[in-house]
């Protein structure tokens, strides 16, 4: 738990020049870690995609990091692991990207990931002339029920055809609800559809226990197909239960999420270690899953999360870091499923911890946590803190947007970036493009 002495804070910040140095000292502090999550406090931040890229090419390039998982989902990233390996038809990063074609699409279809996974495709392939590990990129989250089931469908139909028949039977439960999966758990709930629960739940026992005759055919890569669709049934059974659980207040889908992410990411460690050696993670999601939800008010409404889940089972063989915004502007939307917008961030507001960043008059700057605690003099114990998603709205900001956190507790680690830019998406609406910064900037509150 650190060295329990108090440090001032002007004099643990960190400022960041832009020198290729600036990442020497955090990658001391990490480099031992085993998962390393690293958070963003928007989805639509340029410097936070930026500094997460450069962070993780590094952990890569010189620590033996050998997977990046996303907070995103499974078929969709597979589809940027095969092609970061080299092992699909897709020619170009763009073409990689595709498979992220459902809400908010510039959450990973923008241009910084786009660099990342050309990046990692080259990197891949000198790894391979070198004898070197190739690094995969896999997505965490529960949200691909249809594109997982036509995935054990297309599994099933290339080493079972018998199995793809009983598969598509049971699947068909949830055929219905394949344009607004939402509406499933509402008429379930209300007696009006039948729970596709054993349905589901029978599909993925009837893959496992299939799977010794599935992977004896072809080694090692029949181990990482018949992973992949036994993952895709995991999500289905995942999915239909986060459907189902949206209107019973007895059960947390946030809790559902974060612990399906969680339990998707042990597995792949174990999947990835089954040869003897243990491998290393970068996780990718936003700061409200990977800071430790019991140093926030989250754990007020009986909340897990990411963080948490991992500190709990990986110990100090995990590493987290957040990432703040003062203001500037940001690529979200105005609502669910709305166009993605640039929109302006307001200043934040005096009592959070973005403001008392701004104070300290440093444009960019990180700063060691867990090293520090149990306290940093200067440094709030408890203060807000803003969290936007792929939805920002700024007229409700401060019930929308701003959590209570001690900072210190939170994360081991954090990045202050006083004024950002909006992330550019592959495809920039007319929304995003007309979002151009006024010449009189708001002021805060």
């Amino acid at each position: 738990m650190g060295h329990g002495v108090i440090t001032r804070f002007n004099d643990s910040l960190v400022p960041l020049t832009g020198a290729a140095s600036d990442t020497d000292q955090i990658l001391a502090e990490i480099a031992n870690a085993r998962i390393v999550s690293i958070g963003d406090g928007t989805h639509g931040t340029h410097e936070f995609y930026r500094e997460r890229s450069e962070l993780t090419k590094q952990l890569i390039a010189r620590h033996g990091v050998t997977a990046v998982c996303i907070e995103g989902d499974w078929p969709d990233a597979y589809r940027v692991n095969r092609f970061v390996r080299g092992a699909n038809d897709d020619t170009e990063a763009a073409d990689a990207l595709a498979g992220f074609s459902r809400f908010p699409t510039w959450m990973w279809r923008n241009a910084e990931v786009l660099d990342f996974i050309a990046w990692l495709r080259e990197y891949n392939e000198s790894a391979r002339r070198f004898g070197r590990d190739v690094v995969g990129f896999y997505g965490l989250d529960l949200y691909s029920m249809y594109a997982s089931i036509d995935a054990v469908l297309g599994y099933l139909g290339r080493v079972d055809p018998a199995a793809e028949v009983r598969a598509r039977d049971r699947y068909g439960c949830l055929e219905p609800f394949a344009e607004h999966p939402e509406s499933y758990g509402s008429l379930v709930a209300h007696g009006l559809h039948p729970s596709c629960r054993s349905d589901v739940m029978a599909q993925l026992l009837d893959i496992q226990r299939n799977a010794a005759r599935y992977v004896r055919q072809d080694g090692t890569i029949a181990e990482d197909e018949y992973f992949y669709a036994e993952q895709n049934a995991r999500i289905v059974a995942g999915a239909e239960r986060y459907y189902r659980a949206m209107l019973d207040d007895t059960v947390s889908t946030w809790n559902l999420r974060d612990m399906h992410m969680v339990d998707t990411l042990h597995r792949l460690m174990t999947h990835l270690a089954r040869h003897g050696r243990k491998h290393k993670a970068v996780l990718w999601a936003h700061n409200s899953h990977v800071g430790d939800a019991r140093a926030t008010s989250m754990v007020l409404r009986h909340e897990t999360n990411v963080g948490t889940l991992i500190r709990d089972r990986y110990g100090r063989e995990a590493a987290s870091i957040g990432m703040l915004t003062y203001g500037g502007t940001v690529t979200a939307a105005a609502d669910w499923h709305a166009p993605a917008e640039r929109k302006i961030v307001h200043p934040a507001r005096t009592d959070s911890y973005e403001y008392f960043f701004h104070e300290r008059g440093v444009p960019r700057f990180w700063v060691p946590l867990r090293s520090h605690r149990p306290a940093i003099d200067g440094l709030p114990e408890w203060s807000r803190e803003r969290a936007i998603g792929v939805v920002y709205r700024p007229e409700t900001e401060l019930q929308s947007h701003y959590f209570t956190a001690n900072l210190i507790r939170q994360f081991d680690a954090v990045y202050h970036f006083d004024r950002t830019r909006a992330i550019e998406p592959l495809e920039r609406s007319p929304q995003w493009i007309a979002g151009e910064l006024p010449e009189t900037f708001p002021s805060g509150e």
